[in-house]
């Protein structure tokens, strides 16, 4: 390597890859061997109490294994994700689904709007194009897609073409800024970070992706996509009293700062993190 290659590579911000995993074990060393090894600076897995050998496949690989006593849910995961990331000192944290659905090759794609300064959080869109149909999404969780991002889109005051994507990007800034600890412990967390961005105006943009959908990947069926798309609504109906000053929401008014706990705050913000 050249020193001015060596330069370069410095300065570039560390990226972590985060993955929230729950029974993973027959896909998750596919989905680690297609990430670019050049992009990323290390990854973090924190398992949700799996019950197949997830833990086992992940201590064979060269990653951080981080296992939860209990099982704290989707939402529950990905705080763990997003704090020990922020402990390990990313400057860009990518939330990676460890089943094979989403392209991890992807992952320069994703990260590009950040490093170069245009945006905090990125989305990759499996509606864009034909990725998701042709990918294998069943033709109602698409028409589900289709229409509560619709509706997403009338409060948010955006154009969105996949606002319930699991494979996103994040820069510090935000995640050190809004309130993601005191977010649900379901899956309806990933609507609240959108809300949060949203609220506190941070730039989001979208990425083009495709997307696969076969028996080993995770995806929940209708009767929890339902209530999902329920407390997704509610989670919007809360930004938009908030945004016309008739309500105060602490998970949309809060900082990170406020309400995480003292000794993580001290790592992540240093000696005047109070």
């Amino acid at each position: 390597m050249s020193p001015a290659v060596g330069v370069r590579r410095r300065r570039r911000p560390r990226v972590v890859v985060v993955m929230p995993a729950y029974n993973a074990a027959k896909t998750l060393e596919k989905t680690y061997r297609d990430i670019p090894r050049s992009s990323v600076d290390g990854v973090i897995l924190v398992d949700d109490v799996s019950q197949d050998q997830t833990v086992e496949v992940a201590r064979r690989l060269p990653m951080r294994v981080v296992v939860h006593r209990e099982n704290r849910g989707y939402g529950g995961n990905q705080k763990t994700c997003y704090t020990e990331a922020l402990l390990s000192g990313a400057q860009v944290v990518v939330m990676l689904h460890p089943d094979y659905q989403y392209d991890s090759r992807l992952i320069p794609h994703m990260i590009a709007p950040i490093l170069e300064g245009h945006a905090d959080f990125v989305m990759g869109s499996r509606i864009i194009g034909e990725g998701a149909l042709k990918g294998g999404m069943p033709w109602w969780k698409y028409a589900a897609n289709r229409a509560l991002t619709l509706v997403e889109n009338l409060i948010l005051n955006r154009k969105f073409s996949d606002l319930h994507t699991g494979f996103r990007a994040y820069s510090r800034r935000l995640l050190c800024d809004v309130p993601y600890v005191l977010n649900s412990d379901d899956f309806v967390f990933d609507s609240q970070m959108i809300a949060q961005a949203n609220f506190k105006g941070y730039t989001t943009t979208e990425v083009p992706i495709p997307t696969r959908y076969f028996p080993e990947a995770s995806s929940i069926g209708l009767k929890r996509s339902t209530v999902y798309g329920i407390k997704t609504l509610w989670v919007m109906a809360q930004l938009a009293l908030r945004k016309l000053g008739l309500a105060k929401v602490r998970w949309l008014d809060a900082t990170l700062r406020d309400v995480i706990g003292a000794d993580h705050r001290r790592a992540i913000f240093g000696s005047g993190g109070r």
